[in-house]
C-alpha cells in the first residue's frame, strides 16, 4: 500500500498517537473515528492502517505505553526507609501525572472500552504500580513506622487521592507543583498514621 504523499513513518506514526491521545482526552473513546483522527493528522483515513491496526489498537497502545513509561520512570530505592520510599511515591506519582493529563485521563476513563484481552493487560500493569506502593506500606507497617490497618486498601486510596490532583492543579495557579507535593506527602503521611 503506497503511503499518503508527505507522511514519513517517523514523523506520522507518532502524530498519530498524539493526536488520538488529545482526541480521546477531549470527546471520548466511543466519540471519536479513525475519519476523525486521519482528518488531524492531514491523511487519508486508510493511511492510518499503516500505523495502527484499529482504532482499539491504537487505545491499547497508548495505556500501554503510558503504564510502560510509568514503570520505568518510578522510583525503586529499597534501601531507603519506608518512610522515605513512601515520601518518593508520592512526589513521583504527582509530578508524573501532572506532566501527563490526556494520558491519565484516558488511562482511568477508557478502560471500560478496551477488549477483554487488551483490559487483562493494562489492569495487570496496573496491579504491579499498585503492588510498589501496598509493598512500601507493608514494609513501614512491619518496622511500626505508621499503623495503617490494610495495607492493599490503605494503597488503593493512596492511589486515588494522589491522582485527583490532576482534576484541579493548574501550573500558574496559587500553588507551585512542589508545594502540591508538600501538602499531599503531609496529607498522606497523617492517612498512614506515620510516626
Amino acid at each position: 500500500m503506497a503511503r499518503t504523499a508527505g507522511s514519513h513513518s517517523g514523523i506520522t506514526g507518532p502524530k498519530v498517537r498524539q493526536t488520538a491521545l488529545r482526541l480521546f482526552a477531549e470527546h471520548g473513546y466511543a466519540a471519536v473515528s479513525m475519519r476523525q483522527i486521519a482528518g488531524e493528522v492531514g491523511v487519508q483515513a486508510g493511511a492510518l492502517y499503516n500505523y495502527t491496526p484499529d482504532k482499539q489498537s491504537l487505545l491499547f497502545d497508548l495505556m500501554q505505553a503510558h503504564m510502560v513509561e510509568l514503570m520505568a520512570a518510578m522510583p525503586q530505592d529499597s534501601s531507603l526507609a519506608p518512610i522515605d520510599q513512601l515520601e518518593a511515591f508520592v512526589r513521583f506519582h504527582i509530578a508524573f501525572h501532572h506532566d501527563r493529563p490526556d494520558a491519565v485521563f484516558i488511562a482511568y476513563m477508557e478502560l471500560r472500552n478496551l477488549s477483554e484481552p487488551n483490559f487483562a493487560v493494562i489492569e495487570d500493569m496496573r496491579r504491579s504500580y499498585e503492588e510498589r506502593l501496598r509493598a512500601i506500606l507493608t514494609a513501614g507497617q512491619g518496622i511500626g513506622a505508621w499503623d495503617v490497618a490494610d495495607a492493599q486498601i490503605a494503597s488503593f486510596a493512596v492511589i486515588a487521592m494522589l491522582t485527583g490532583v490532576n482534576t484541579w492543579f493548574r501550573s500558574g495557579g496559587r500553588l507551585r507543583l512542589d508545594q502540591v507535593q508538600d501538602q499531599y506527602w503531609h496529607m498522606v503521611r497523617n492517612a498512614v498514621g506515620a510516626s
